[in-house]
């Protein structure tokens, strides 16, 4: 696999980062659930574990990253009076949490069109929303001159005081399982994979890590094959938390040493993994949430003797959206 620049694993956060972020974490909510379900078992054939991020205060693994993102910057005596990013939904919930509990205004930028509950969600947790842009990229741009403009604080997609919380539900999960042997994990701007990588490092954990990408967005898994940040459209109508056309350099630093293969899913996988989900567990699960599962099924006849660990990453699906994929023929 091709090497992309050095020094980007100094922004890994190490065991002692990770566990001192799960006590801010904490303050806000319990860890969250892994179960062994005997049914997603049955269905990939071999013993299959799944990490309920689904079940966070706002339903998405990254509320995690913005509470350690704002602990850093008071412990820092940084909090500035208003902070703004880009989003298809899950990481502006978690900025816009983050914010009300430290007292700072916060303002999100998504694109024409967004998922209409998940702006809903930030709108009710007091978040300034602007719609803006045909895509992510559109919004994160349109973001970054609205902070400039304003002198507000622009928060990335991808940081490592972002990383330190969200690798607290890898380490969880790689504690609580330590017999897993290969996990999937999605991979929209990179800080899931990211961090399932410090946690295993940090834990000195030998599972495989395996990125899914959204065959209709694939930036990440060309950027990989061709050694640098790599563009692609990006035409996915169901996996949004992984619509991203442009791939962070610096996540792509970490990634590529250390994963052991991406796997590309479609639309089709993702909505037959909804349905699995639902069906075997009875969660509800977004396009970006099933798709660690999607990749699983995709490789069923690989992992058979093996146990297996896939991340619910995000529940946040709309009802009319929901609703059709089960409605669909399977």
């Amino acid at each position: 696999m091709t090497s992309f620049a050095t020094g980007a694993e100094a922004h890994l956060p190490s065991l002692a980062d990770i566990e001192a972020a799960a006590q801010v974490v904490y303050r806000d909510f319990a860890p969250t659930p892994q179960y062994r379900w005997d049914l997603l078992s049955e269905r990939l054939g071999t013993e299959c574990w799944l990490k309920h991020e689904n079940h966070t205060p706002v339903g998405a693994f990254k509320i995690r990253g913005g509470l350690t993102y704002f602990d850093q910057l008071a412990r820092r005596g940084a909090l500035p009076r208003e902070v703004i990013s880009a989003t298809r939904g899950n990481h502006g919930q978690s900025m816009g949490w983050a914010a009300r509990r430290h007292g700072v205004a916060c303002t999100i930028v998504v694109p024409l069109g967004n998922s209409v509950e998940k702006n809903a969600a930030m709108r009710a947790l007091g978040v300034t929303l602007i719609e803006h842009g045909s895509d992510f990229q559109e919004a994160r741009e349109h973001a970054m001159q609205i902070a400039a403009e304003r002198g507000a604080h622009m928060v990335p997609s991808f940081h490592a005081d972002l990383l330190r919380g969200v690798s607290t539900y890898w380490w969880e999960f790689l504690r609580a399982a330590p017999q897993l042997d290969v996990v999937y994990v999605p991979i929209g701007q990179g800080s899931g994979a990211c961090s399932a990588i410090a946690a295993k490092r940090a834990l000195g954990h030998g599972a495989r890590v395996v990125g899914v990408v959204s065959s209709h967005a694939t930036t990440y898994a060309d950027s990989m094959a061709a050694g640098r940040v790599v563009e692609a459209p990006v035409t996915t109508q169901l996996a949004d938390g992984m619509a991203c056309r442009v791939a962070d350099p610096e996540a792509l630093a970490i990634i590529a040493p250390h994963i052991d293969h991406i796997v590309q899913v479609s639309d089709t996988e993702v909505a037959a993994a909804i349905r699995a989900l639902y069906t075997d567990t009875h969660n509800v699960a977004e396009g970006a949430g099933a798709a660690a599962l999607a990749a699983a099924l995709q490789e069923r006849s690989q992992l058979q003797g093996q146990v297996v660990g896939l991340a619910l990453t995000g529940a946040n699906v709309d009802a009319a959206v929901f609703s059709q994929v089960l409605c669909q023929a399977t």
